[in-house]
């Protein structure tokens, strides 16, 4: 199933005290509780902060109590959630080709120059590939990559931080 195309979801930047264990007290409540998470990212903002970024299932429990619960852990700083309108949201892939013939390099050059991506290595017929995008964008990027022999492929969480108003 394409990411896109999965239920209706809610995104929240979650501001955390840089500390051990945080994220498993997020990750435990989730679980606990029996909420879907659908992406988790997280990385440092500064050596006192991290932020993570959840993207969730809207239909295994309403916002308010996914907020209100996360609210309570004592390492957390501020809950934002994201409106998908105003908001930047980006996932990675890297994609490893095999390409079944060798006059398919350029086809593959030319798509992924056409998606904004990059080619980080060829050798022979193998080649790696990177693309940062919207959700639906990685969608039909991986969709039109299909046919060209796909033999591996790694997907990121998202990552998101609010538009400038």
């Amino acid at each position: 199933m394409k990411r896109s195309q999965l239920a209706e979801t809610h995104t929240l930047a979650v501001l955390v005290e840089n500390k051990a264990g945080v994220l498993a007290r997020v990750a435990g409540l989730f679980a606990r509780r029996g909420f879907n998470i659908d992406s988790l990212a997280v990385a440092p903002t500064d050596e006192r902060f991290s932020r993570i970024t959840i993207v969730v299932d809207a239909e295994s429990a309403p916002i308010d109590q996914i907020k209100k619960q996360l609210d309570k852990l004592i390492n957390v700083v501020d809950i934002v959630e994201l409106q998908p309108e105003s908001s930047a949201l980006r996932e990675m892939v890297l994609v490893r080709l095999e390409l079944p013939e060798d006059d398919q390099v350029d086809d593959v050059l030319q798509l992924v120059s056409g998606f904004n991506g990059a080619v980080l290595r060829v050798r022979g017929t193998q080649m790696i590939l990177s693309l940062s995008s919207r959700p639906d964008e990685l969608d039909s990027f991986v969709e039109k990559l299909q046919p060209y022999g796909i033999r591996e492929l790694q997907r990121t969480g998202a990552i998101a931080i609010p538009g400038i108003e």
